[in-house]
C-alpha cells in the first residue's frame, strides 16, 4: 500500500481538551495531515501533560503550530492556511471563535470548500450554548448517569468519558459525510455537534423507553435492562458474563448448567416475566454457576453456543489472545522513549488498512511552526521577527 484512505486532505485542529482532539486523531489516523494550532504558551490541560500517556496516545499522527490568535497577524496566518485546507475543527464557545475572527462565516470567505467542524458542551445555539461544557456534565444532564451503577446507589457516571468520545466520533462521521457532499456541490459546509446530543444518542435503548413506551428506566447494575437472563454470574473463582435472554439461548443455558427444571418454570416462561424475575433467577444461575471455575464455565457455555465470557481487568484484556490477534495495540514513535503502545483503530479496511505502526509522534508544541511559515514563504528573519513579537 504506498497511501492511506485520507492522505489528500489538509486538517487545521483548533481543538483541545478531548473530543474534538478525538475526531482530529480519527483523520489523522486513516492520512490526513492534521496540523494542531495551539497557543505559543501551553499549560496543562484535562489530559494532563505533553508526556503524559493520554496525551501521547490522543495526539499521535498531528503536527503542530503556535499562534497567538489574539493577535491580527496570526490570525490572518490561520485564514491563509483556510485557503489551502479541506477540513477545520474547533470547540471554541460560539462568542470566543467569532470574536477573534475564526468562525465559519470568516473561514468560508477565504475558502467556499472548507468543512467546518465544531464540538461544543451543549449546542450551537439555545439557553445553555453559553455554558462551559465538560463530559461529566454531559453525562448528568443526558441522563445516562440515572442508569448506570447498581440498583438504590445513586447515580454514577460511566468510567470512560463517554460523552467526550462518542461526540469526537460523531463528528469525525459528520465531516466525512460533508467531504462526501462537496464532491456532489463542490461547497463545504458546518457541520456541528455537542457532547449532550452525542451522549443522548449514546442512551438509544434506554431513550426510547421513555420517548415511546413512557417508562422510566431504572438503575439495573450489571443486568441487561429489559432482556435476562445477561448479566455477571458467580463462579468457583470469580465472575462471568452470561447473555441467554430469548427461548433459544435461556433453553442452551439451562441445559448447560443442567438446570432444565427453569425452563417449565413459571416465574420464567417468557422474556418478559424473566425479566419481572429477575432476582429469583439469577439466584438459581448463579447456585449453579458457583460449582465450578470461571474456565469452566466459559468452555462449557460457548460449546453450547450461549454467549458468554471473561471479566478482565486492563492489563488482562491486552493479553487475551484474540485481541493479540485483532493487534488494535499499535505502536507510535517518540523521540525519547523509542516505541510506545497506543490504542489502534477499531475500523479495518481491508485494501487500505491502517499502518502497523503509527505515523508520527505525539508532537512537540510548535514542532512544526517554522516548517509551515516557511512552506507559507515567510523567510527566517520574518518568522524570527514574529515569535519575538509573540505572534506565534
Amino acid at each position: 500500500m504506498t497511501y492511506l484512505p485520507l492522505d489528500h486532505l489538509f486538517v487545521l485542529d483548533l481543538t483541545r481538551a478531548r473530543a474534538g482532539p478525538t475526531a482530529t486523531r480519527q483523520l489523522g489516523d486513516w492520512g490526513a495531515d492534521v496540523l494542531k494550532v495551539e497557543q505559543p504558551e501551553e499549560g496543562e490541560g484535562m489530559t494532563g501533560g505533553r508526556e503524559s500517556s493520554d496525551f501521547l496516545n490522543l495526539h499521535r499522527n498531528k503536527r503542530s503550530l503556535t499562534l497567538n490568535l489574539k493577535e491580527p497577524e496570526a490570525v490572518e496566518i490561520f485564514l491563509t492556511l483556510v485557503e489551502r485546507a479541506d477540513v477545520v475543527v474547533e470547540n471554541y464557545r460560539a462568542d470566543v471563535k467569532r470574536r477573534l475572527g475564526i468562525d465559519y462565516d470568516a473561514c468560508r470567505a477565504r475558502n467556499p470548500r472548507i468543512v467546518y467542524g465544531s464540538i461544543s458542551g451543549f449546542g450551537q445555539d439555545g439557553p445553555y450554548a453559553w455554558r462551559a461544557g465538560v463530559d461529566q456534565i454531559a453525562q448528568g444532564l443526558g441522563g445516562i448517569m440515572t442508569v448506570n451503577g447498581l440498583p438504590g446507589g445513586g447515580p454514577v457516571r460511566v468510567g470512560i468519558p463517554i460523552a467526550d468520545l462518542t461526540a469526537g466520533g460523531f463528528l469525525a462521521q459528520a465531516i466525512l459525510i460533508a467531504l462526501l457532499e462537496r464532491e456532489r456541490s463542490g461547497e463545504g459546509q458546518w457541520v456541528h455537534t455537542s457532547l449532550l446530543e452525542a451522549q443522548i444518542a449514546m442512551l438509544d435503548l434506554q431513550a426510547t423507553r421513555w420517548t415511546i413506551d413512557s417508562e422510566v428506566p431504572p438503575q439495573a447494575g450489571n443486568d441487561h435492562p429489559t432482556s435476562m437472563p445477561t448479566g455477571v454470574y458467580e463462579t468457583a473463582d470469580g465472575h462471568i458474563n452470561i447473555a441467554a435472554s430469548g427461548g433459544v439461548m435461556f433453553a442452551r443455558l439451562c441445559r448447560a448448567i443442567e438446570a432444565e427444571e427453569l425452563l417449565d418454570h413459571p416465574d420464567f416462561a417468557s422474556s418478559v416475566r424473566r425479566s419481572k424475575n429477575r432476582a429469583d433467577l439469577n439466584e438459581q444461575i448463579n447456585q449453579r454457576t458457583r460449582t465450578n471455575t470461571s474456565d469452566h464455565w466459559i468452555q462449557c457455555l460457548n460449546e453450547a453456543g450461549v454467549p458468554c465470557g471473561p471479566i478482565y481487568d486492563i492489563p488482562a484484556t491486552f493479553e487475551d489472545e484474540q485481541v493479540k490477534h485483532l493487534g488494535i495495540a499499535r505502536q507510535a514513535p517518540h523521540p525519547d522513549r523509542g516505541e510506545i503502545t497506543v490504542v489502534g483503530q477499531p475500523i479495518n479496511l481491508t485494501r487500505t488498512p491502517q499502518p502497523e505502526k503509527m505515523r508520527l509522534p505525539t508532537p512537540a508544541l510548535g514542532q512544526h511552526t517554522d516548517e509551515v511559515l516557511t512552506d507559507l514563504g515567510y523567510t527566517p528573519d520574518a518568522i524570527t521577527d514574529l515569535r519575538t513579537r509573540g505572534v506565534i
